[in-house]
């Protein structure tokens, strides 16, 4: 019998050699978690024997249980690394559509030939769907969760259909004269100096701004802005004359890369204003003459409610011909609207004491975009960032716990799967509820003390030789009786 009791400990102590051994040949393996050799004593007895003297039978593993404690983390350069702080674990599945998953703690993803977010295995991370422009959760079932892509391209372009404008024009600006009068000869004529894009002293400001055709290529659109003089204006044309009264017109001009097109104040039938009309261009390298628009303020320096081209507290929108620049195949019929005022109406044109600013600048439209960033949050939330200025949320890394994790089936490369043992999966938000915060741009590293392991290395080396040791006792004395005669 005490050759099976230091054999039983022999094998117990070859096993807590290969517990240790394995927890230290992973001790830099990402998500792995440390397994503990668990050992109990044998003692058979039955109702005729004696418990008083009775000596136990030895040893046996009762359990190589893993201790899944938390690693420390180690922090990287690339945005698609991720940790786990606290409870849970990535679910993978190793086919689009396959709900047959396996957890793993290791968050070292990367993005295969088709943009979907995989590990070292090649299998697909799932998450929950979102709204891709709020991000709001669609759901938190793991019936439902989904591979999350990350594509390289952000839609299709979009052409631009409206400029939201605001502004601030200096009121002490010098007007530029128009031309008064046909007979240079007779009192009052003034030689006008009409728009031109290409003369600085025909305006008196510009600011640009970048448009997109309907193939996604952009264009710079450049509106400038010239002060009138009072009292000034075609002899022949008392409807563009302003009054003598009234010093507070701007004509407003506009050019796309550099080629004049024309702007309107239109009424809701398409009918041009009468009297929006600005003075018409010269002719210039970029084509002409071309048609402005006119606005006027008030002595409060707000836009005038008594010109034609007021509108709701702005100027009305004006129209844009942008399109008939275009050389490149986009849609020549292009139009866009300037609004004279941010989205919400707050930021109006104004006439002040002050230097030329733009307060609000905005335009719609976009063109292609590439992925410039991918950035995930504490909660999972995984948003992409594109050149033409589009961030769209992808998707929420989906989370899963279980009842005993001790109970999970290990499958190798760092993964489980679900057993009965285990109970249910059961999935949620990061960062939520008993689910541990995903750390972007890191890694879980190995929960293996090293230091300790060493200890029990040298421990375990010396239980086995003990054991070795009682089994060489134990056959001496067996020799010695044997040689007895």
């Amino acid at each position: 019998m005490s050759f099976n009791i230091a054999l039983g400990g022999i094998n117990a102590s070859q096993k807590d050699l290969d517990v240790t051994a394995n927890n230290i040949s992973n001790v830099k393996t990402t998500g792995f978690k440390q397994s503990r050799a668990e050992f109990a004593d044998v003692y058979a007895s039955s109702i005729f024997s004696s418990g008083r003297a009775k000596v136990g039978d030895g040893v046996l593993t009762s359990s190589v249980a893993q201790q899944f404690s938390q690693g420390t983390l180690d922090f990287t350069e690339n945005s698609l690394d991720m940790a786990i702080s606290g409870n849970g674990f990535f679910a993978t599945a190793s086919q689009i559509g396959d709900q047959d998953y396996n957890f793993t703690r290791s968050g070292a993803f990367k993005l295969n030939n088709e943009s979907y977010m995989v590990d070292n295995n090649g299998n697909y991370l799932v998450g929950f769907p979102v709204n891709e422009t709020t991000g709001t959760s669609q759901s938190s079932s793991l019936a439902t969760a989904q591979p999350l892509r990350i594509p390289d391209t952000a839609g299709a372009p979009s052409l631009t259909e409206n400029v939201n404008l605001s502004f601030n024009v200096d009121s002490r600006s010098n007007a530029v004269p128009m031309k008064t009068g046909d007979d240079p000869t007779k009192t009052g004529y003034v030689e006008g100096r009409p728009f031109n894009p290409e003369d600085t002293g025909s305006y008196n400001t510009s600011t640009s701004t970048t448009i997109y055709d309907s193939l996604g290529e952009s264009h710079v659109m450049t509106t400038y802005y010239v002060r009138r003089a009072e009292g000034q204006g075609g002899e022949n044309d008392p409807g563009k004359k302003i009054p003598e009264d009234d010093n507070t017109y701007w004509d407003i001009y506009t050019t796309v890369d550099g080629q004049g097109v024309d702007a309107k104040q239109q009424d809701s039938e398409g009918t041009v204003i009468e009297g929006t009309e600005a003075e018409p261009t010269a002719a210039f390298s970029g084509g002409g003459p071309y048609q402005g628009i006119r606005v006027s303020f008030g002595s409060d320096g707000k836009p005038n409610s008594d010109s034609p081209g007021f509108t709701d507290e702005t100027f009305r929108d004006a129209t844009v011909a942008v399109g008939s620049t275009y050389s490149n195949g986009a849609n020549a019929n292009q139009e866009l609207a300037i609004k004279f005022q941010d989205p919400q109406g707050d930021r109006l044109p104004t006439q002040y004491a002050s230097e030329f600013e733009v307060n609000f600048l905005e335009q719609d439209g976009s063109t292609l975009g590439r992925l410039t960033k991918v950035e995930t949050a504490e909660d999972g939330l995984i948003s992409a960032t594109y050149s033409n200025g589009d961030t769209r949320y992808l998707g929420q890394v989906a989370l899963v716990r279980f009842a005993n994790e001790q109970g999970l089936t290990q499958v190798g490369g760092t993964s489980w799967k679900q057993s009965s043992a285990s109970g249910e999966a059961l999935a949620g938000q990061a960062n939520s509820g008993t689910f541990g915060a995903i750390e972007s741009s890191a890694l879980e590293n190995s929960n293996v003390n090293l230091t300790k392991e060493l200890v029990d290395l040298i421990s375990a080396q010396r239980n086995f030789q003990a054991n070795s040791r009682s089994l060489e006792v134990n056959n001496t004395i067996n020799q010695t009786i044997l040689q007895i005669r």
